[in-house]
């Protein structure tokens, strides 16, 4: 069979897919593509949400350039990243290994597989429950986290740990790193089944330890699913939405407003759905953008590894 022969066969070999990507892409389509649309089309607009959109063109992206609550909103993203993606990712592969190859190796698969689960369930629970219980132990008067503090003598140390500007951002990160970090945990132990578990044997009659191990044997051979946990969450942090509602409604003082929910208040709070739209927009770009940019980047790394 010549050359191009061969190339007449793959081709009619990837059209005899295109009818089953056809429901999904008019899922995509009617779900995802069109809605974004018309979002664009209504950032376009000066628009309250009831009677006749004013075209005005760029004008709600040229108020973005200069709006600084906008880019303070960036700012606070920044560090939700690292505390939905980077944080937990990092610690969700720590405990992946020891649940892996020590957990799982001195006590049993069983013990393991509960600890699992007991780390997993942040994620099972609806994140405005999460949030009400967490609102309640950082409650700055009869909130678990301060009583505790008092118990044990540390008076000084109790706050109003989401009414302070200075530590409520903190507060909330530290609440979305203990919702998140049972995924990748969750993703990572799933990676780590398929690795030989002669390279952990060949390394430890080698004479090296847990650490060398993981960062000479883990690490490298799960790069997949590292990259894969870290576009999800990345995602993830940048449009998060439910923990500042719940807990902190992007105050106080916009201390720890994200875009998503600067969006949601010029939608509803001040009726400029145009500008929220422009928002909105602005910040679905930037998740393509990054998508397409992990998707390169972990193409590249498998193309060298072959």
């Amino acid at each position: 069979m010549s050359v191009n022969d061969t190339r007449r066969t793959a081709a009619r070999d990837r059209l005899g897919y295109l009818p089953y990507l056809v429901p999904g892409l008019l899922l995509f389509t009617g779900v995802i593509g069109v809605p974004f649309l018309m979002n664009v089309g209504t950032s376009l607009t000066r628009w309250s949400g009831v009677g006749t959109p004013e075209w005005i063109g760029l004008g709600n992206y040229r108020k973005l350039v200069g709006d600084g609550e906008f880019w303070a909103s960036f700012g606070h993203n920044a560090l939700v990243i690292v505390g939905m993606a980077l944080v937990p990712t990092a610690v969700g592969l720590v405990l992946a290994a020891l649940l892996t190859d020590l957990i799982d190796r001195h006590f049993g698969p069983r013990v393991a597989s509960v600890l699992r689960a007991c780390l997993y369930l942040p994620q099972v629970l609806p994140i405005v429950i999460a949030g009400v219980v967490w609102s309640w132990l950082l409650a700055p008067e009869n909130g678990a986290v301060n009583e505790l503090l008092r118990a044990v003598g540390l008076d000084s140390l109790a706050h109003d740990w989401l009414g302070d500007p200075a530590t409520a951002l903190w507060s909330v990160l530290a609440v979305m790193v203990w919702i998140q970090v049972g995924f990748p945990l969750v993703v990572f132990m799933s990676g780590l089944q398929r690795v030989e578990p002669s390279l952990y044997e060949a390394a430890e009659i080698d004479g090296a330890s847990w650490s060398r191990r993981f960062w000479h044997v883990t690490i490298p051979q799960i790069r997949p699913e590292i990259f894969v946990v870290l576009l999800w969450t990345t995602i993830a942090a940048l449009k998060a939405f439910a923990p500042i509602y719940v807990l902190t409604k992007g105050g106080p003082g916009g201390a720890t407003n994200v875009p998503s929910y600067y969006s949601y208040q010029n939608f509803f709070d001040k009726t400029e759905v145009g500008y929220g739209s422009a928002v909105a927009t602005v910040l679905t770009l930037i998740i393509v953008a990054l998508t397409i940019v992990f998707l390169r980047v972990q193409a590249r790394d498998q193309g060298e590894e072959r």
